[in-house]
């Protein structure tokens, strides 16, 4: 199969609106719901949970149950504290950056529909040099152009509303995919072309597929904690992104050497199970997908860990996609890594037997 053929007008037409559209943690319906509506032609039936999870199955009879997922939401902000003059500090939802919020718009979602704003800063002209003051949580405000706090509240701004940023998808030198929230729903979408692909291709499962796309993760792998005691899966393989350690500022010798245009990166670490990793590397080898090796330490920080040590132990792997600026507005990733990494979990899924067991000792 040629990662060339992979992703269709249609696939990237889908991406495109997917990742354009908001959703924050605690707040993912709307993207779940496009989500769905993508899948539905590739599954069987549905299930979703009380915070918002959605999973598309595939033969959900088969008692032999394996999971693909990704993380649906991305990170934010909260309203936490409006003044008497019409400016509103915040809280982080999730890891956003406060360093890259300075005169960025934003768009504050109420009942009333979208606030747009501004995160203000000092001209540099104001800003003594030998007392340059950085961005910090305590400093960066929110400006909605209001000039009290009643005007703030007339728009339906309270404290608790949820911010996100407005950045929408752009593709750069002609294979980079550029966006706010790649992280992770480039996963959400490289799932949904695997079932699509398994569709397609006409490829029957000797077990049930779960398509996950958890909500939560973002704040501790909420949604992954919860959904797995739901499916109680036999297998699980986690997609998620990396670092790209190629670019400035970043230590090879503390991050790895993670470059993209190199390949899906296949994860070490304690929640990897050894068998089912060896199992996708050797799928890698023998369909000349190439792939790099990322060392994790104590945990992947993935919803890998939260699969992996669920229901007493689940098989489980991670395979990520290499990503430039994680968690600022212009996410990056190669076309060809996000094709590879499909490909990737396809031919892994076709490898699989029903009943097979990844026993630690066999």
């Amino acid at each position: 199969m040629s990662t060339k053929s992979i992703l269709k007008d249609t696939s990237l037409a889908f991406l495109e609106s997917y990742l354009n559209n908001a959703s924050p943690t605690g707040y993912e319906s709307e993207g779940q719901k496009l989500w769905m509506n993508y899948l539905k032609p590739y599954v069987d039936t549905f299930i979703t949970d009380t915070y918002g999870t959605a999973v598309g199955v595939i033969n959900p009879d088969a008692p032999f149950k394996v999971v693909i997922e990704g993380h649906a939401d991305e990170i934010s902000w909260y309203v936490n504290y409006i003044t008497d003059d019409g400016l509103l500090y915040v809280i982080r939802n999730g890891g956003s950056d406060h360093q890259i919020a300075p005169s960025k718009r934003v768009h504050i979602h109420t009942k009333k529909g979208i606030v747009k704003g501004v995160f203000g800063w000092p001209a540099i002209h104001t800003r003594l040099r030998d007392k340059e003051e950085a961005p910090k949580i305590s400093n960066i405000f929110i400006d909605l152009g209001c000039e009290t706090k009643e005007q703030v509240e007339a728009m339906g701004v309270h404290v608790g509303c949820v911010i996100t940023y407005p950045d929408e998808f752009m593709i750069l030198n002609e294979n980079k995919f550029v966006c706010r929230a790649i992280d992770n729903r480039m996963g959400g979408f490289m799932i949904a072309e695997v079932a699509r692909l398994l569709k397609e291709n006409k490829k029957t499962l000797p077990f049930g597929l779960y398509i996950v796309n958890s909500v939560q993760e973002e704040i501790g792998l909420r949604g992954a904690e919860m959904i797995a005691q739901t499916i109680k899966p036999n297998v699980a393989i986690v997609t998620d992104v990396c670092h790209d350690t190629t670019t400035p500022m970043i230590d090879k010798k503390v991050e790895g050497d993670l470059k993209m245009g190199k390949g899906p990166v296949i994860a070490y670490a304690p929640a990897v199970q050894n068998r089912l990793r060896d199992l996708i590397i050797d799928t890698a080898v023998e369909n000349k997908i190439p792939f790099q090796r990322h060392a994790t330490s104590r945990a992947t920080g993935t919803d890998t860990d939260a699969f992996a040590y669920s229901n007493g132990g689940v098989a489980s792997a991670l395979i990520s996609l290499p990503l430039r600026y994680m968690h600022t507005t212009v996410e990056m990733v190669h076309r060809e890594d996000v094709e590879n990494v499909i490909q990737l979990i396809y031919e892994s899924l076709l490898k699989i037997e029903n009943n097979e067991t990844f026993s630690y000792f066999k």
